[in-house]
């Protein structure tokens, strides 16, 4: 075995099986490359759209505290965020578990 640090890739690797198995899931090896191609686009995408959507919270909550009543709106938008990013993660894991179990993945090309 080596010495040599862990590259990032190798790193986030071993995070992410980490992850599956607290989550129970099967393990990579038991799915085909064309799955494991569908489960890496599906979160890649997720990841692109909750970025998209921090970018977003947080130009409206700038706006919004420049507001003279922005404190009062504030819960409202902080409310918006969360259901949004609960709801890209929710739909993040139905595709996973539909691509893992060799089913069309609704909302996703490739």
């Amino acid at each position: 075995m080596s010495d040599a640090p862990k590259s990032a890739y190798e790193l986030a690797l071993e995070k992410l099986k980490q992850r599956d198995r607290e989550r129970g899931e099967a393990a990579p090896a038991l799915l085909t490359n064309e799955q494991k191609n569908k489960i890496a686009a599906i979160r890649t995408m997720c990841e692109a759209k909750l970025a998209e959507r921090e970018i977003l919270h947080a130009s409206e909550r700038a706006k919004v505290l420049s507001e003279p009543e922005g404190q009062e709106k504030l819960a409202k938008l902080e409310e918006d965020y969360l259901k949004d990013r609960r709801r890209i993660e929710a739909e993040r894991d139905r595709n996973i578990e539909a691509a893992r179990a060799g089913k069309p993945v609704r909302g996703h090309r490739g």
